[in-house]
């Protein structure tokens, strides 16, 4: 599994379908075979980024 945002394969899973992004530090879940992106706010908030990438880009293969 590859960071759709910085392609960086340092991939952490931090619950049953969420993963974390080591390297730029974004949240991202599977859902329905694909993923939705997340950026993590200083109060703990989630914040969504699927607006900054293709449905393909999002789509897992």
């Amino acid at each position: 599994m590859r960071c759709p945002n910085c392609n960086s394969r340092d991939i952490g899973k931090i619950g049953a379908q969420n993963y974390y992004c080591w390297n730029c530090f974004i949240e991202m879940s599977i859902l329905n075979n694909e993923l939705t992106v997340h950026q993590i706010e200083s109060d703990g908030s989630l914040s969504s980024l699927n607006d900054l990438f293709t449905e393909e880009e999002l789509k897992l293969q």
